[in-house]
């Protein structure tokens, strides 16, 4: 046995100068330095990755999705605004309000059931629909003034039975339509509506109308069968040149006054207010108006 030994220790020991080394990768070790400092570098390698997209117009939002360097399919596709996502991702949506405006929206959006205010102002919409609301009785309150609304299809606010107050300022309208029965405020200022445009009983049935917004447009007599609730009416600057007897008083009714009227505007029209004395005689006010 004594003569064996050298022998086996002269094996083991080729043996171990043959065995290839260690795979030194399978184990890896990291040191919190070292990886803050990692982390750093691949943080500010993506801010810069940012700006530089963001220098070539694409969107880097938080909904985006960046393009890999090496997808080639769509570095020709300019960015785009996408206007058919849900209502509420695309406006904004809390406690019955919905505001859209300053969206670029050409259209009425798809509104929740529970809506009472919508905000739509400064949009590109050119239409309302009768279907934009027919499943919408709990409107309050609508907005759209700064758009660019030149239709409105018979019908489109007639199952508004609860709407109160009601802008379509600022738009293209040449003819009013037909307005819900409790409504309190209703503007249309800054349109190109013709008395033709007004129907005879257009406002009779309003009964609690207050405000009545008509500035700015291109009517030529004053509207006629005004509720007795009106307390304002605008009416400036438009290109009113007659007015009778009956138009805010009742001619065959000396002793009736108009006690709910505080202030009607109608500067800026070619009518002489002065000529027409019996018009007012119902008023508590005179209009402001020229009478020289």
């Amino acid at each position: 046995m004594k003569t064996l030994q050298p022998f086996f220790l002269l094996v083991f020991v080729s043996l171990v100068k043959s065995a290839p080394p260690l795979q030194q990768e399978s184990l890896k070790f990291y040191e919190y330095d070292t990886d803050t400092a990692l982390g750093s570098s691949i943080e500010q390698d993506y801010e810069t990755k940012i700006k530089d997209i963001k220098k070539d117009g694409w969107d880097v939002s938080p909904n985006s999705t960046l393009r890999l360097q090496g997808d080639d399919s769509e570095r020709n596709v300019q960015p785009t605004k996408d206007t058919n996502l849900p209502t509420c991702l695309l406006c904004v949506c809390l406690s019955g309000s919905v505001y859209c405006e300053e969206i670029d929206i050409e259209a009425v959006p798809p509104l929740p059931k529970e809506t009472a205010y919508l905000y739509a102002r400064f949009n590109k919409i050119k239409r309302i629909a009768v279907s934009d609301f027919a499943d919408i009785t709990t409107l309050r309150r609508i907005d759209f003034s700064g758009n660019q609304i030149e239709e409105i299809e018979d019908g489109a606010f007639s199952k508004l039975l609860l709407l109160e107050e009601l802008s379509l300022a600022e738009n293209r309208l040449v003819k009013l339509p037909v307005l819900p029965p409790k409504l309190t405020t209703f503007n249309a200022n800054q349109n190109r509506i013709k008395s033709r445009g007004i129907k005879a009983n257009a406002f009779k049935r309003l009964t609690n109308l207050a405000y009545l917004y008509l500035g700015h447009n291109a009517l030529e007599s004053v509207p006629l069968n005004l509720p007795e609730s009106l307390r304002i009416l605008h009416l400036q600057y438009n290109n009113i040149t007659t007015i009778n007897d009956d138009t805010f008083c009742k001619s065959n009714n000396t002793r009736y006054i108009r006690t709910s009227m505080d202030e009607i505007r109608m500067e800026g029209n070619p009518i002489l207010l002065a000529k027409h004395v019996n018009a007012f005689s119902c008023l508590r006010t005179l209009p402001v108006g020229s009478y020289y």
